[in-house]
């Protein structure tokens, strides 16, 4: 694969995170005009988190019959044109169902774009540490981006510009695409043969561990704002100040995912998930009880380890 290609498929994951939590930083602007508070808006977005999940396995089964390429041009366009009409939304209910066809979208990358970035690589540790970079660059200006629009501009722009990028970048892909599909040779790699229980041992464990994480990485990175918004109001009281505190804890912690990309390519994974997973326990706990300058360094803490575990999952 080359380097355009990567390119467009790190900026792809960029986009879905970026475009996924927008909403729960947007929230804490939109609740004036729709005469909401927080606990009746928040839930708008569970459509949204339900639909990532759900639509993953469809999608990758979509990819592989029909073609990745063209999964990644819907998936451009779809998410871009989702938060586009998000919005424009007239009420919590077209909030509800532009988030949810947000998610729907948004479930495509990881089984799609992932897939197509580690084929045929060496060093899968390194390539997946520096997506998972660009996606954590997403999570961490999606709070900052949302905060700075609803601000300025308004909570629509929030939705409106960043789905508008995703458009543009989706345009590109569809030119470099093209061009991409001659250049890309066809290789076929060898199987490792592993029995049926090794198989089964392999799932169960891969299943527990990815549900508990994304059970983590969704609470923290949603709750976030708003437990700064209320913890850190000695330090900011705007909405923009709450997505530049968010957006700094998570570009620190992004540097995680180069870290245990490269352990990975030079350990055997089982040593580098044990340590990564145990240390989230006592941060997490920690993050629970701090206040002020304190809970802002455990969130760093904490979101280090959170992020370091996505490679792992995915390798």
């Amino acid at each position: 694969m080359n380097s355009r290609m990567s390119l467009f498929l790190n900026l792809g994951h960029t986009l879905d995170h970026l475009l996924m939590l927008i909403f729960p930083t947007v929230v804490l602007a939109m609740g004036a005009e729709l005469g909401r508070g927080y606990a009746e808006l928040l839930p708008l977005s569970l459509g949204g988190f339900v639909a990532f999940g759900a639509f993953s396995i469809p999608a990758g089964w979509l990819a592989d019959r029909w073609s990745r390429q063209g999964m990644m041009v819907l998936f451009f366009f779809g998410i871009g044109t989702a938060s586009i009409l998000t919005g424009f939304a007239t009420g919590p209910l077209h909030i509800a169902l532009g988030l949810t066809l947000v998610g729907v979208f948004a479930a495509i990358y990881h089984p799609v774009g992932i897939a197509m970035l580690v084929a045929n690589r060496e060093n899968v540790g390194r390539v997946l540490g520096v997506n998972g970079v660009f996606g954590n660059v997403g999570v961490a200006f999606s709070a900052l981006i949302a905060g700075a629009l609803a601000d300025t501009v308004g909570w629509r722009a929030a939705f409106i510009v960043p789905g508008a990028i995703a458009l543009g970048v989706g345009t590109a892909f569809v030119l470099f695409a093209r061009e991409a599909q001659a250049e890309t040779p066809v290789r076929r790699s060898g199987f490792y043969r592993a029995s049926r229980a090794d198989l089964a041992r392999v799932f169960a464990v891969l299943t527990v561990a990815t549900a508990c994480s994304g059970v983590i990485f969704n609470a923290a990175t949603i709750s976030m704002p708003k437990v700064f918004d209320e913890r850190l109001s000695a330090l900011t009281h705007s909405t923009f100040g709450i997505g530049m505190l968010v957006c700094g804890v998570y570009l620190i912690a992004a540097v995680a995912q180069l870290c245990v990309g490269w352990w990975l390519d030079r350990r055997p994974l089982k040593s580098v998930f044990v340590p990564v997973v145990a240390l989230q326990v006592p941060l997490l706990a920690l993050a629970g009880t701090t206040e002020s300058y304190l809970m802002l360094a455990t969130a760093v803490a904490m979101m280090f380890f959170v992020f370091g575990q996505i490679p792992i999952n995915d390798a």
